[in-house]
């Protein structure tokens, strides 16, 4: 039997995570056309209201019934503008895993939010699912994706060489693939210990209110 993610609400103090809707549209395709997100992802550039609302509206809902994943809005709790997106692939049930990735809005980066939304993830993950790993993969140039994992408590287990495609633009301002390495982050339950505290004390955030 094939078990699946809920549809669920998870509420930090600056932030929601819920299900993608089709009011998601316009924001999700402005954000998905930011240049870092056309180098570090296999997202198509351009990336169209179409694509964003085929993703909504057909895939994501698809891969959470299917159990291989879920695909979370990050939005802010006093706005509600959509500032990111956590995505969860490749679960497997039996072993309690599965791969955790994300992506900010530029111009809601710097403010910590990647980093709150992957621990509430992780936390909801491991005290609500019952999960016991989650991976994470990030390219060998991405620093940001990086610091991130290391944020949240990720413990690096190694590197799959030339595992990664990238992409560059050409000076005709054309995608073009690089190959690259994968550097492999894993996150345990126990990791987590100390770890809310830890950013609360760098300005990272401050704290979490209770789960959806």
């Amino acid at each position: 039997m094939t078990s699946t993610f809920p549809d669920i609400s998870i509420s930090t103090e600056r932030l929601v995570l819920r299900a993608l809707d089709e009011d998601d549209v316009p924001s999700l395709a402005a954000m998905m056309n930011d240049e870092q997100v056309g180098a570090w992802t296999d997202v198509p550039q351009p990336y169209t209201e179409d694509a964003a609302r085929t993703w909504i509206t057909e895939y994501a809902p698809t891969e959470r019934t299917a159990g291989r994943g879920l695909d979370l809005a990050v939005t802010e709790f006093l706005t509600q503008r959509l500032v990111g997106i956590v995505q969860l692939a490749k679960t497997n049930w039996h072993v309690r895993s599965t791969e955790l990735s994300y992506v900010i809005a530029p111009w809601a980066r710097g403010e910590g939010y990647a980093s709150e939304a992957a621990l509430a993830t992780a936390r909801w993950l491991f005290r609500d699912q019952k999960f016991e790993r989650i991976e994470l993969r990030t390219a060998a140039d991405n620093t940001a994706s990086q610091q991130v994992a290391q944020k949240i408590g990720c413990i690096s287990e190694g590197v799959l060489r030339n595992a990664c495609i990238a992409h560059t633009r050409t000076e005709d301002g054309r995608w073009v693939d690089v190959r690259t390495d994968f550097i492999v982050w894993s996150l345990l339950p126990e990791d987590l210990d100390g770890v809310g505290d830890q950013l609360a004390d760098t300005g990272g955030f401050t704290s979490f209110s209770d789960w959806n």
